[in-house]
């Protein structure tokens, strides 16, 4: 019995419609890994700074499927993804070429001649860096087929182990699809030698179907998609092998029992609609709650904790956060992962404050909105600013964005005592993200309001101060 591969392209393709958070683009992969696809296909980089980060923050909590990621047709561009990709448990590189004429003269600005040289470049270099490396062929079933038969020959020939033919106009119906797929087998002896995938298009609403047909007839990865967009359905897919399978000879290993509940979770990140100004637009918390540290911990171990709870530290903050735990792991028999969070807002990147809190007037009420009037001080000037947020602290930062005139992601806000009584100190945690990279500010007050004002400032203060 062949095993088909599901390759998701769920994050392809949300990454344009949606607008996800930075954590919410690690938790869809985290979920599709519990679901047991094959194949995380992810965007490529097209803002190297932002996009490599994210591609090595999946890479870090995938443990079983495949990391895929595609390169631009330069080995330029297949060096910068690898850099991102490298550190996955296995990474797979993708060379997508268009190979209908159309395409190919418009989109890439090639002949046919130029685009097979450019073909044969990019997928060696590719293999330089892993074994596993998929050549897409985009527009397939709209090219000369002759052109099409020498592409995939010339891909294979350079070390392609996966061969993808795309119906991106999704007009094929499924015995057309199945006589396409059998003619390619005919004349490119050398597919028996590798994996051949399809992509189908779901424009006519028979991507499913065609998808089946093309298992029928040889194919052996399947690209389809968790969230309902025009593409393959994989619940659709994945519940038609687990039940059809054996009359097929074939199956998958997605774990048709968790499907429900996971692709209710997709759904919800990409289907929910929240509001575009305020902060609290995520609600995914990915943190480890449970793990723990002692003064018996080494530096790489910490250091390792600070990277997983998001932070990109340079050598000197790296050294001050140490420094900062040993001093109260000396004092404190155990540190959870929200005091490590904490120790990292105050002891890393201390940087002179750009914006002082000078006053702050909130309003709340149990029968109308929260209103906050914030005034800050920048370089002796007074900026003024209000907002009416869903509760206080939601008018506060609002009001604060309203004064720096941008929206930063919040990635995580923590508040807890760290005193007792009527007069208890209330301590805040606010992690901001901004591209792409984490940034945290820690506030202390008798008023927790003030408190989380005072970490949200002091994590602008960061922001402000290296992007300066």
């Amino acid at each position: 019995m062949d095993q088909i591969k599901i390759s998701d392209v769920t994050m392809k393709q949300t990454g344009k419609e949606f607008s996800l958070s930075f954590k919410e683009k690690l938790e869809i992969p985290k979920l599709l890994d519990k679901l047991n696809v094959s194949v995380i296909e992810l965007e490529g980089i097209a803002q190297p700074k932002i996009d490599a980060l994210r591609i090595k923050s999946v890479a870090s909590v995938v443990k079983n499927s495949i990391i895929a990621v595609p390169v631009a047709l330069s080995t330029d561009s297949v060096e910068a993804t690898w850099n991102a990709l490298k550190e996955a448990a296995h990474p797979r590189l993708q060379v997508v070429a268009s190979v209908s004429p159309v395409q190919m003269e418009y989109l890439f600005h090639k002949k046919p001649d130029a685009m097979l040289a450019a073909i044969k470049e990019t997928i060696c270099a590719c293999c330089e860096k892993t074994a596993d490396v998929e050549f897409i062929a985009d527009d397939a079933t709209r090219s000369d087929a002759a052109f099409l038969y020498e592409a995939i020959r010339t891909a294979i020939s350079a070390g392609a182990t996966t061969i993808t033919v795309c119906d991106a106009t999704g007009s094929s119906l499924p015995d057309e699809l199945g006589a396409f797929i059998d003619a390619l087998y005919e004349n490119v002896s050398e597919l028996k030698n590798v994996v051949l995938g399809i992509s189908c298009s779901n424009e006519l609403a028979m991507a499913d179907a065609c998808a089946i047909a093309s298992i029928q007839h040889g194919v052996r990865e399947i690209k389809a998609a968790a969230y309902p967009i025009n593409q393959t359905s994989l619940p659709h897919v994945s519940r038609l092998l687990a039940t059809k399978g054996d009359a097929f000879d074939v199956c998958c290993s997605v774990r048709t029992v968790e499907m429900k509940r996971i692709i209710k979770q997709i759904d919800w990140m990409c289907h929910t609609s929240r509001s575009k100004n305020s902060p609290f637009d995520n609600g995914v918390q990915d943190m480890d709650e449970n793990a723990q540290f002692t003064s018996r911990d080494n530096m790489a171990t910490i250091l390792k904790a600070v990277e997983k709870l998001g932070y990109d530290l340079n050598e000197e903050d790296k050294a001050q956060v140490w420094d900062a735990f040993q001093k109260i792991s000396s004092k404190k028999d155990v540190i959870s992962s929200k005091e490590l969070d904490t120790i990292v807002a105050s002891a890393a990147m201390q940087v002179p404050a750009t914006y002082l809190l000078d006053t702050y007037n909130i309003t709340a009420s149990n029968v109308s909105s929260s209103m906050a009037y914030m005034k800050l001080e920048k370089d002796g000037q007074l900026l003024e600013g209000s907002a009416l947020g869903d509760g206080p602290v939601d008018a506060a930062f609002l009001a604060l964005e309203n004064i720096l005139g941008c929206h930063y992601e919040l990635d995580d806000f923590q508040i807890r005592s760290v005193t007792e009584g009527r007069e208890a100190m209330g301590e805040a945690v606010v992690r901001l993200r901004s591209n792409g990279k984490l940034y945290s500010g820690r506030g202390t007050s008798t008023d927790i309001v003030g408190s989380s004002i005072q970490a949200y400032i002091s994590a602008i203060n960061k922001i402000v101060y290296e992007e300066a």
